[in-house]
């Protein structure tokens, strides 16, 4: 099957393509979001498996947190050097191309004979695990722009449900086959699905097929200078995500010791938990779409503050920390829906540097809290972890309410400087409810 979606006279100031013959279908949009889902997955599976890495290749407790962060720090490289390319050549070819490299690393990981081995797959299959990003900023482009927040939180949803599922699925197949066949099953899978790609996806003309590929890199750093919400919204980004891998990455621990002694599918199924709060957040997009952006933001980071009160009790309730796993997910998955809906209205032939730009505190955030999480425990136990936690939310409700009280006493934010003279383009970024003005 061969989409081909192209401009039928002018261009729509929301999109790469403007007066699309077909609009983008709900079959086609949940397929993006599989796929961003069993991408991003593969830098997630170490965490419930942390134990089973440390007896295989004798990796020190301290030092297991640096599985996650080497993931993470590869992602981030990706995000710099692989997700512009989206808005320089087609980004089916370039989908295609990543996720058929990424089933060959997963195959690497899955037979790595020694530690070094291991840890050089996972830098290689973060910087490749960045698909997800290219998919958003694809299906942003192609939505119409009534629908553009819906579409964006459902592909969005796909990468939080991976991230969240690929722990339930790798204590699973730990469990039955070791900890390998978790990633030599995720290489066939991701293989067939980069066909499936293939076939599926739309063709869509770049957004700048004309640009220099390190200028288009070097762009993504200018994003950063000029865009005031972007650098906002990504910093609220760092520290959400500094928060739950500060969560995720250390769980493993506590949970495989007395007195609870899961299993990997056990510890594993705490994933499923974190993915119920994330399914329930799907139709953040839609909030942003009727104009509750900054109130919605507000709820949700509040959200996660208070979930840290349950999750601190797992020495003596699992079921007062499902409870917080359900509701620090939702936070999570509905902030960065937000994040990503307001950041995309800034410059809609951008699309694919843009996302760059904010995951790259994504990347930070999760590299930081991966590295800080285990150590924590190792120092503090879980009190230490849910203190360190905590307190990257608060910092990202500060930040919240610091950019709200810099803003004009008339309620309107500045334009960006690629919507001068196009208010459609503009952000209001500090009226109580957030709308567009």
């Amino acid at each position: 099957m061969d989409h081909d979606v192209r401009g039928a006279g002018g261009r729509d100031p929301d999109g790469d393509a403007a007066g699309q013959e077909t609009r983008l279908s709900r079959p086609l949009v949940f397929i993006m979001a599989f796929a961003a889902a069993l991408a991003v997955a593969n830098i997630y599976y170490a965490q419930p498996l942390l134990t089973a890495l440390a007896e295989a290749y004798r990796i020190r407790k301290d030092a297991l947190g640096l599985v996650i962060t080497l993931s993470q720090i590869g992602y981030g490289a990706g995000l710099l050097l692989l997700v512009p390319l989206g808005d320089l050549l087609d980004r089916r070819k370039l989908l295609t191309a990543q996720m058929l490299a990424t089933a060959v690393v997963l195959l690497a990981i899955g037979t790595a004979p020694t530690a070094g081995v291991l840890m050089t797959g996972m830098v290689v299959a973060g910087m490749l695990s960045v698909t997800p990003q290219i998919l958003v900023a694809y299906a942003a482009s192609l939505a119409p722009p009534d629908e553009r927040g819906r579409v964006v939180g459902v592909v969005t949803s796909g990468i939080v449900l991976g991230i969240l599922l690929a722990r339930t699925i790798a204590g699973v197949l730990a469990d039955m086959a070791g900890w390998r066949s978790v990633y030599l099953t995720s290489a066939v899978a991701v293989g067939l699905t980069a066909i499936l790609l293939s076939r599926m996806l739309p063709r869509l003309k770049p957004a700048k097929p004309g640009l220099r590929y390190w200028r288009l890199v070097g762009s993504v750093f200018r994003l950063w200078a000029r865009e005031p919400l972007l650098r906002s919204r990504g910093a609220i980004g760092f520290f959400i995500f500094a928060a739950i891998t500060t969560l995720w990455t250390p769980l493993a621990l506590p949970l495989s010791a007395p007195p609870h002694s899961l299993s990997y599918t056990g510890i594993g199924l705490f994933g499923l938990a974190g993915a119920a709060g994330a399914v329930a957040a799907a139709r953040a997009g839609g909030w942003a779409d009727r104009g509750h952006a900054e109130s919605a933001t507000f709820l949700t980071l509040l959200t996660m503050v208070v979930a840290w009160a349950l999750i601190a009790l797992l020495p003596w309730s699992l079921a007062a920390v499902i409870i917080g796993v359900v509701a620090i997910d939702f936070g999570l998955q509905a902030t960065h829906v937000l994040n990503q809906t307001m950041i995309f209205q800034i410059r809609p032939e951008a699309r694919s540097r843009l996302a760059a730009a904010y995951m790259m505190f994504y990347s930070v955030g999760c590299a930081t809290g991966a590295a800080v999480g285990t150590l924590a425990y190792v120092r503090a136990g879980w009190a230490g972890v849910c203190a360190v936690g905590a307190a990257f939310n608060l910092c990202a409700v500060m930040i919240w309410a610091f950019t709200r009280a810099r803003a004009p006493v008339d309620g309107k934010a500045p334009c960006p400087q690629s919507a001068a003279g196009r208010p459609d383009l503009c952000v209001t970024t500090t009226r109580w409810d957030g709308r567009a003005g």
